[in-house]
């Protein structure tokens, strides 16, 4: 069985093989100029047809609108997407066959984890408190620190630190500081 017969594009005057589905009219071939040369001539020709000549303007194509407007609210706005992106891949865990799993060295303390990751106490401060503001989140954690301490010393056998949260310098500086010289 033979294919369509070949034709001259209107636009570029290339030979094309016009789509089976649409052999009665297709004039122009597939590139995007020329589809675009078309799609411009198709609207011209639209718009110089007498009852299509005011069809964007006047109170009853606005009034025509409106009602259209009423009928999908919501049109424009952006549409959320149906699927949800993970926050993290899933990754299947795969081990060699003479491998074995070696358990995870683990801090234990609460004191540690926290001490290791300020930004996460940072972040969850401001979260809680919704305000992202430094000293609205200094002054929250200041509150958080006294508190912690009281339910830390309920313990026996907790020891407080050196150094308290006003002075913010650690044992260490201060250690150094009486040994120091002027300039």
């Amino acid at each position: 069985m033979k294919g369509p017969a070949r034709r001259k594009c209107a636009c570029c005057k290339e030979f094309y093989c016009p789509d089976h589905r649409n052999l009665r009219h297709q004039r122009c071939c597939s590139e995007p100029a020329c589809r675009k040369e078309s799609k411009a001539q198709s609207q011209r020709r639209w718009l110089q047809r007498p009852e299509n000549e005011n069809y964007f303007r006047g109170p009853d194509n606005c009034r025509r609108v409106k009602e259209w407007r009423k009928r999908n609210p919501g049109y424009w706005c952006k549409k959320k997407s149906s699927t949800q992106t993970p926050l993290q891949e899933v990754c299947q865990e795969r081990l060699a066959a003479n491998e074995e799993l070696k358990p995870e060295k683990r801090l234990d303390a609460l004191q540690e984890v926290f001490l290791m990751q300020p930004a996460v106490v940072v972040g969850l401060i401001s979260m809680m408190t919704g305000n992202s503001l430094q000293e609205d989140i200094a002054q929250t954690a200041r509150v958080l620190v006294r508190k912690g301490r009281d339910i830390l010393e309920s313990n026996p056998g907790w020891e407080p630190a050196r150094f308290s949260d006003e002075n913010q310098t650690s044992p260490v500086s201060r250690a150094a500081a009486p040994s120091a010289t002027s300039v």
